[in-house]
């Protein structure tokens, strides 16, 4: 079994910032991509920002320049700094990792996402 747990969002006014976070637990070998995704509703989950094994970074135009997403491989951990919030950055956050885990016989591939956790930038 494999769990990913985020932690971080909340109320904030425009201009603050919020820092999310997400661990991953379980039998895992490896994490390759671990990512930030927003939704809100009645619209599909977009990326917001993605981080290799090896820290290339890629960013979503809305956030670039505001957003820094970062991991820590030791402890299967990503992060997500977020300032200068808008209020158009209001959704709820799901963590995502591409990883491998262990299983009877080696190991297997899969896709996984956290439960999410709500950002609300009001004025």
């Amino acid at each position: 079994q494999v769990h990913l747990v985020e932690s971080g969002g909340g109320l904030v006014q425009p201009g603050g910032s919020l820092r999310l976070s997400c661990v991953a637990s379980g039998s895992i070998y490896s994490i390759d991509v671990m990512g930030w995704y927003c939704q809100t509703p009645g619209k599909q989950r977009e990326l917001v920002a993605s981080i290799t094994r090896g820290s290339s970074t890629n960013y979503a135009d809305a956030v670039k320049g505001r957003f820094t997403i970062s991991r820590d491989n030791a402890k299967n951990t990503v992060f997500l700094q977020m300032n200068s919030l808008k209020v158009e950055d209001t959704a709820v956050y799901y963590c995502n990792a591409d990883l491998r885990y262990y299983t009877r016989s080696g190991d297997a591939s899969g896709n996984y996402w956290g439960q999410g956790t709500q950002v609300t930038v009001f004025s």
